[in-house]
C-alpha cells in the first residue's frame, strides 16, 4: 500500500463516492450491486454505471444510510492495512480475502458486470 499514490485528497475522494458514479467509485459499484440496481454500459460502451436514475437513487440511499468518519494519520496506508486485518469490513475487497463475504461480493459484482455487458449500451 505504501507504493500507492493518489492525486486526490480525502475530501475529493469522499465527494466522488457520494456524487460520482459506479465507473469511478468501487464503493458505489458495490453498494449499487448489493441494492440490486441495474448496471449498464454507457457512453462508448466501456464505462459501467447505474445510469442517471440508478445513480440518483444510490445517492439518495447513501445520503440516508451511509456515514463517513476519518482519522488523521502520518502513514494512513499502514493503518488501513492494520484495520482491514483486524476489523470486519465486508465491503472492502482489497487486502480482505480473509473476510467471509469476500467471495460472495466478488461474485455479485462480476455477475452485474456480465449482465451489463450483455445489454445494449444505454443512452
Amino acid at each position: 500500500m505504501s507504493n500507492r499514490t493518489s492525486t486526490q485528497n480525502l475530501r475529493k475522494r469522499v465527494r466522488y463516492h457520494y456524487r460520482g458514479n459506479a465507473a469511478g467509485s468501487t464503493l458505489r459499484l458495490t453498494l449499487g450491486c448489493l441494492l440490486g440496481l441495474e448496471l449498464r454500459r454507457v457512453g462508448s460502451g466501456n464505462r459501467l454505471t447505474f445510469c442517471k436514475s440508478g445513480e440518483a437513487s444510490l445517492s439518495r440511499w447513501m445520503a440516508d444510510h451511509a456515514q463517513v468518519c476519518w482519522l488523521e494519520h502520518d502513514e494512513p496506508w499502514t493503518l488501513e492495512s492494520e484495520l482491514i486485518a483486524q476489523i470486519d469490513l465486508p465491503l472492502n475487497l482489497d487486502q480482505n480475502r480473509h473476510n467471509g463475504f469476500h467471495d460472495r461480493l466478488k461474485e455479485v459484482r462480476a455477475k452485474a458486470r456480465e449482465r451489463a455487458r450483455a445489454l445494449p449500451v444505454s443512452a
